[in-house]
């Protein structure tokens, strides 16, 4: 069976009426909604990978909350640094908690395990997988080796050799020792950079999306990075048994249909 699924990240919902960055990030989440609606009414699922709030309001969660009802699909939520934990789960409910105190989650569909971990950590911009975490991370893969996983979280393991590589997970040996323990990890894919990226990183395969917010581009020493209003970007995931694909949907793309 095939497997297909959209992954949203960086959405920095602002309550009704207050931008970000001088963007309308509730406005830009209708539009990713709207183009799931119009062209992927095939999909199993959406994940939205983190920073889900721009300032962590309950205000904004609400907001949120209120737009992705309109997905005729199951959502599946994890954070970010921008979010508030205790303020999503005051909207969101405290069932999103795993054991591991944390909004971690396992999702088992059409012979594949897809896992979520939350590497945000109060008052933190880089990304923390915990002791707990990590002990958990091995036992969910324990009991799939018989599938394919593909695990999504926000924050990037991998260095992409720019300036934001001092805010991705730190420590993240543990992490990749631990995703060896399993033969068939097809993708680990991550938002919070605000670019898209693809990479092979210790044998294993890294993506990261651009996601709804502004866009950055690639900064090096003699070219600084710029924050750009779009495009807004969504994966599309396709996984069989063969292997894992996974497209980007520039939602947002800002430029006039050709004729």
């Amino acid at each position: 069976m095939t497997l297909k699924f959209v992954v949203m990240s960086d959405l920095h919902v602002m309550p009704q009426g207050k931008l970000s960055m001088t963007l309308d990030t509730g406005a830009r989440l209708e539009q990713a909604v709207d183009a799931v609606i119009a062209r992927y009414s095939g999909v199993d699922f959406c994940v939205l990978a983190g920073d889900l709030a721009d300032l962590g309001e309950p205000a904004a969660y609400e907001r949120l909350q209120a737009i992705i009802a309109r997905l005729p699909i199951p959502v599946h939520i994890t954070l970010g640094n921008h979010d508030d934990r205790p303020s999503f789960l005051e909207v969101f409910g405290t069932g999103s908690i795993a054991e591991t105190g944390k909004v971690d989650k396992v999702i088992d569909s059409k012979g594949h395990r897809i896992i979520l971990l939350d590497s945000s950590e109060p008052g933190r911009v880089d990304g923390v997988l915990t002791p707990t975490q990590v002990d958990w991370l091995k036992a969910r893969l324990a009991e799939a080796m018989d599938r394919p996983v593909i695990v999504i979280l926000h924050h990037n393991a991998n260095a992409l050799h720019i300036e934001s590589d001092d805010i991705r997970i730190i420590d993240a040996d543990p992490f990749v020792a631990t995703l060896k323990t399993h033969p068939y990890i097809r993708q680990v894919i991550a938002g919070h950079v605000h670019l898209t990226s693809t990479a092979t990183w210790r044998g294993l395969p890294f993506t990261t999306l651009a996601g709804g917010h502004y866009s950055c581009t690639v900064d090096q020493p003699h070219i600084p990075m710029r924050r750009l209003t779009g495009p807004g970007q969504m994966a599309f995931v396709i996984s069989d048994d063969d292997g894992t694909t996974v497209l980007f949907d520039d939602f947002i793309d800002g430029n006039a249909e050709i004729f």
